[in-house]
């Protein structure tokens, strides 16, 4: 079995990105244990040449210029992630449609394109909705991580194959001592200007959170994970500022995925706003408050049993809450039962795999 990952990414600095890279191939060696399994993102990767924009996407399909369509036909299965949360015209129409582009190469190939464990939507655009559709009708298998994102596809015209769960919890879980308290995970996408929440807001419940949890006498870690980039949502030097202002607040900024995870295997509490921050604790057992910004958490985190989500878009009194849930020693007895429920959940998306086998 020869697998191809496409908007997967396992050098990128989000963890969250290493870690859909990682977990999507976990999930194909699962089904397949002796699969190869690689990766395709834009820019470099396993493909001939560099992916890019749309318009050599499109070219592509007149031209076959660059031989993409013969190097997805040595593939015998695709999983198509769309980075986990860009099956949405949310981040503009043209990614949409280079992502849509190469999953139709792949049809056209002749290879079963598996559209892998995602959020499906919003789609808000006339033509975001019609490449939806499209890709939704050509898909051989529809994987959803959310039942929101079920019906979503449902709304769509083509019903969801199988109902999943996020492939962070096909990873392996690592075996450490518990030596940290508390790792906030600061985001440096909401700290700086944006369309999601109120920067403003989100600093001052941040640093609000900060004085609240030393002063109940939580040991407080800011935990990065995006790491260095040139992209302004780098989470480096947001956290490295805000520890300037509190002293005893330590700063913990890992090297890769297995880092990460190791450390949030380490902490008593996660509290994070990257969603993968907060999957990446609860896979391992460890209790994680996540600080939503968008509907890709929430039904997520509902249907493997886990309320303990607060919106910061409807909010109005976040860091309060924060600090009920800290307090609550019943979080970590509800950690097995999640971990339980999110390998329940895999077992359909393995099974649908292997039929293409």
């Amino acid at each position: 079995m020869r697998a191809l990952v496409l908007w997967a990414d396992d050098r990128s600095p989000n963890l969250g990105v290493r870690a859909l890279a990682h977990g999507s191939a976990a999930l194909v060696r699962r089904a397949f244990p002796d699969a190869e399994v690689d990766l395709q993102n834009f820019g470099r990767g396993a493909a001939p040449v560099p992916i890019g924009g749309w318009r050599p996407l499109v070219r592509e399909h007149v031209t076959g210029r660059h031989g993409l369509k013969q190097w997805l036909a040595g593939y015998d299965l695709v999983v198509d992630t769309r980075s986990g949360d860009s099956f949405a015209d949310i981040y503009g129409l043209q990614r949409l449609t280079a992502m849509t582009a190469l999953s139709d190469l792949a049809v056209r190939a002749g290879v079963p394109v598996v559209l892998g464990p995602q959020t499906i939507g919003p789609f808000g655009t006339r033509r975001g909705r019609a490449l939806a559709k499209h890709t939704l009708r050509r898909a051989t298998t529809v994987m959803a991580r959310d039942h929101v994102s079920a019906e979503g596809a449902r709304a769509l015209g083509r019903e969801a194959d199988v109902l999943t769960t996020d492939v962070v919890f096909a990873l392996p879980v690592p075996t450490v001592e518990r030596t940290r308290d508390v790792l906030l995970n600061v985001s440096g996408l909401l700290w700086n200007p944006g369309p999601h929440v109120d920067a403003g807001g989100y600093r001052t419940t941040v640093e609000q959170l900060i004085d609240g949890l030393v002063a109940e006498g939580r040991k407080v870690t800011l935990l990065a994970h995006v790491l260095s980039s040139s992209k302004v949502d780098d989470d480096v030097p947001v956290v490295t500022e805000i520890a300037h202002r509190h002293a005893g607040v330590d700063v913990l900024v890992p090297t890769d995925l297995a880092d990460v995870r190791e450390a949030v295997a380490s902490a008593r509490l996660v509290v994070g706003s990257r969603m993968h921050a907060c999957l990446n604790a609860l896979s391992v057992g460890t209790p994680a408050i996540p600080l939503a910004y968008s509907r890709k958490f929430e039904p997520l985190l509902d249907d493997l049993g886990w309320r303990a989500t607060i919106d910061l878009r409807t909010s109005t009194a976040p860091v309060d809450e924060v600090l009920r849930l800290a307090a609550d020693s019943a979080l970590l007895d509800g950690v097995a039962a999640v971990r339980e429920r999110a390998e329940a959940a895999l077992g359909p998306a393995e099974a649908a795999l292997r039929k293409l086998g």
